[in-house]
Parts: C-alpha cells; sequence; structure tokens
C-alpha cells in the first residue's frame, strides 16, 4: 500500500471511526457530530501512536442548544415565522435549529397563542411532495426524541404535537411539538434534543433573556428580534455565539457571508464557508535564501 494511504472496510461508527482517529498516518480530522462524539475524537487524537511524527490537529462542530430571544418590542409576526422555521426545518435534526425561544413576559402569551397557530400548518409526509416536514433519521432517533417529549409533558406545558404521527406516511414521523412554560437549567432547556421539539421559555426582561440564553454549555447560533439598535448591539457584545442574527431566524448561516461554528460545547469555531477555513487543512513553511 502507498504510504500516506489508509484502507479500511466500512463497518460500524464507532469501531470504523475510532481505527481511523487513532491510525498513525491520520493527521487530520473534520468532524460533525455530537458533542459526546467529538470529545472523544478530541482526546483519542491528542494521543500519540507508535509510529506517528505529527500530533494530530482536529476540527470539531458539534452540538448546539439554540436560542432565539423575542423582546418585548420585536415584531411578533415576523419573530413566530423565524421561530417556526427554525424549529422545524429539517425536523429540527440541525445543530443550528432553534430549540429554545426565549420570550419576554409582556408578549409571552400572544406569541405562544400565534406560534400554535402556525405550527399546526406544518404538514408532515414524503419529503420529495413536502417540503415542511419529513421523517426523523431512524427509529432509535424517534425514541430519544419521544423520551424527551415525555419529560417535558412533565416539567412544562405541551402546545401542540406531543406524538408520533402515524398517518404521514411510511416512516419515522414526529408531529412538530411545542412546549411552553419550561423552565431554566431544566433537562429540554439544556440537553440537545436533535429534533422537531421546541420550548418557550418566559424572561422578565432583556437582561433576563441573555442570562436564559447563555446558560447552557453550548454556543452554536442563536437570534434576536428586537426593535431597539441598543439591545441588538448589546447581544452582540454579550450573547455568546458564534453565529449571531438580529432580527431573522438562527438557520441557514450563507456560505461566504455568514461562515459557520461555534463557541464552547458546540466546537472549534473552526468557521466553515469562511475565507480562511482551507488554510486550517494545510501547513505552514516558511523558508528564507541568502542571496
Amino acid at each position: 500500500m502507498p504510504e500516506g494511504v489508509v484502507n479500511f472496510c466500512p463497518g460500524g461508527g464507532a469501531t470504523f471511526g475510532d481505527a481511523l482517529v487513532s491510525h498513525r498516518k491520520v493527521r487530520y480530522i473534520a468532524f460533525t457530530g455530537s458533542r459526546e462524539v467529538g470529545l472523544h475524537i478530541n482526546q483519542s487524537a491528542a494521543q500519540q501512536q507508535p509510529g506517528q511524527l505529527w500530533i494530530k490537529r482536529t476540527i470539531l462542530e458539534m452540538g448546539g442548544k439554540d436560542a432565539i430571544i423575542v423582546d418585548a418590542d420585536a415584531d411578533i409576526d415576523s419573530a413566530v415565522e423565524g421561530v417556526a422555521q427554525a424549529a422545524f426545518g429539517f425536523q429540527g435534526q440541525k445543530c443550528s435549529a432553534c430549540s429554545r425561544a426565549i420570550v419576554d413576559a409582556r408578549i409571552y402569551d400572544k406569541f405562544v397563542e400565534q406560534l400554535k397557530s402556525r405550527v399546526e400548518r406544518i404538514t408532515m409526509g414524503d419529503p420529495t411532495l413536502n417540503p415542511h416536514m419529513a421523517a426523523v433519521i431512524n427509529e432509535g432517533s424517534m425514541n430519544d426524541i419521544l423520551r424527551y417529549i415525555g419529560i417535558g409533558k412533565k416539567d412544562g406545558r405541551l402546545i401542540t404535537g406531543g406524538a408520533r404521527d402515524t398517518k404521514a406516511g411510511e416512516g419515522y414521523f414526529i408531529q412538530p411539538t411545542v412546549i411552553a412554560d419550561i423552565p431554566a437549567k431544566s433537562t429540554l432547556e439544556q440537553e440537545e434534543i436533535f429534533g422537531p421539539v421546541l420550548v418557550v421559555i418566559k424572561s422578565r426582561n432583556f437582561d433576563h433573556a441573555l442570562e436564559i440564553a447563555n446558560d447552557t454549555e453550548f454556543g452554536l447560533t442563536g437570534a434576536v428580534y428586537s426593535s431597539s439598535r441598543e439591545k441588538l448591539d448589546r447581544a452582540v457584545r454579550e450573547f455568546h455565539v458564534g453565529n449571531l442574527y438580529l432580527n431573522r431566524k438562527c438557520t441557514g448561516a450563507m456560505v461566504g457571508a455568514h461562515p459557520f461554528g461555534g463557541f464552547n460545547m458546540s466546537g472549534t469555531d473552526s468557521k466553515s464557508g469562511g475565507p480562511d477555513y482551507l488554510y486550517l487543512f494545510t501547513q505552514a513553511k516558511s523558508i528564507g535564501e541568502k542571496i
């Protein structure tokens, strides 16, 4: 086999991935997936293997618990539409998906009412025929999502959804689910679900909303809906995420215009889609010559 070529047969994710990460000829690893697997890769890659001549470098794009803040002075119609699209596009199976809507108490009830109406218009079915929502990836994912929904029903107030949809066709369909009155620091407010589940959290004011938004170990995407320039500028300074959106949804980064990558346990903030990203896959060599 030529030097530098690694040949593996396909296998299970853990077995196959661990073999690649630990192999002495692998020198660079770019990963997208869960926090748990990303941290495992980081730890494994740090161990020098017999015959390994370099320090392995990693790009890790991991999970998120992304929040959209809706302030009292926001355009509610726009905020409802943005939250619904960001939460349920691709069935919520995006690391950038909105899984927390943090809404000012002064507009909370109105927002929840409008959100319920909007979400209940989402249709489900074959993605080649229906552009709105399809099935989640597999049975294991469906069961895990339903487990989270069960926890949410105990901790909060089910607004809509909350069950498997058996009428949408063949596949693991779950109704788009909204659970309101979820307390900060609870399971559904902290843990990534990776499915069509949105929790709504009431904030006392903008200070409190920022506090809640920043209270998880993740820091991938976030958004703020407000008509106040002062509050938007403050979010730029204090909302600790790698990708922040103002008066628009927290998904849909534009390649070349809004490079993508997160802080904290969301990854190494390597900013894919940006002009410097490809340089991360190269090794610099400085040359000097006396003439």
